[in-house]
């Protein structure tokens, strides 16, 4: 009896020192950016002051066209705004630059203060170049003082190459670090971060709400580092 009782303490000394070392969960409160995909609706108590709202995609399959996925002009007043395109292709014609056009100013004439477009592309690692490309092509569209955000894959922030990285940062104002993969955090963030000491452009780090997530001690001192956005998520059903 008293070998078993040892055991029951010891059981519970080891899954409360596991507790206590367990990484923080993200609370979209304690945040001052957010990600809001249509259906999502975020609780009243979180009071982001930047929030980032996806109006469609451009997917890869059919004709090359903006797919809204937002009913209505969203009126955020008090927020700095950013109208996110979600794209699976690069090939855009005239048509699907217009329609982004025309919402960008529909969301500004609401009252909306819209610092810019995202896009949110999976570009490889070794498609960085070619990205840049089209992302200036983008940008010469854009109307002044419109600035560009894209998204990044952890691996081409940390190992993409050089030369890549720096004609990047001529055309982008931001790039936003994905650290997730739908609702989990992806393992070994560390690692990735730990190559970015010279990463040449601004960025903030995304995170997935509920997510596991402990700061690299490298981005209180990384001198283009901007803060995070945390993605919300849509109740399990």
């Amino acid at each position: 009896m008293k070998q078993f009782a040892a055991l029951v303490l010891a059981a519970a000394l080891v899954g409360g020192c596991e507790e206590v070392h367990a990484p923080p969960r993200v609370d979209a409160k304690a945040y001052d950016a957010i990600y809001v995909w249509p259906g999502v609706k975020p609780a009243p108590d979180i009071a982001a002051k930047t929030v980032y709202l996806l109006d469609g995609e451009v997917r890869r399959e059919g004709a090359v066209r903006l797919e809204r996925l937002r009913l209505g002009v969203p009126r955020l007043p008090g927020r700095t705004v950013w109208l996110v395109v979600r794209a699976e292709r690069l090939d855009w014609n005239a048509a699907t630059y217009a329609a982004i056009l025309a919402d960008l100013g529909r969301w500004r004439e609401a009252g909306n203060a819209v610092a810019g477009v995202q896009i949110d592309f999976d570009a490889a690692t070794r498609g960085i170049e070619g990205y840049a490309g089209f992302l200036k092509g983008l940008r010469a569209r854009l109307p002044e003082g419109t600035q560009l955000s894209i998204t990044g894959l952890m691996d081409w922030s940390a190992n993409g190459d050089p030369k890549a990285l720096a004609g990047l940062a001529q055309v982008v104002d931001e790039v936003v670090v994905q650290t997730y993969q739908g609702r989990t955090t992806i393992p070994g963030y560390d690692a990735y971060f730990a190559k970015m000491a010279d990463f040449p452009i601004p960025f903030r780090v995304a995170l997935v709400e509920g997510g596991e997530w402990q700061a690299p001690a490298m981005l209180k001192t990384h001198p283009q580092f901007r803060g995070y956005v945390v993605f919300l998520l849509a109740p399990k059903r």
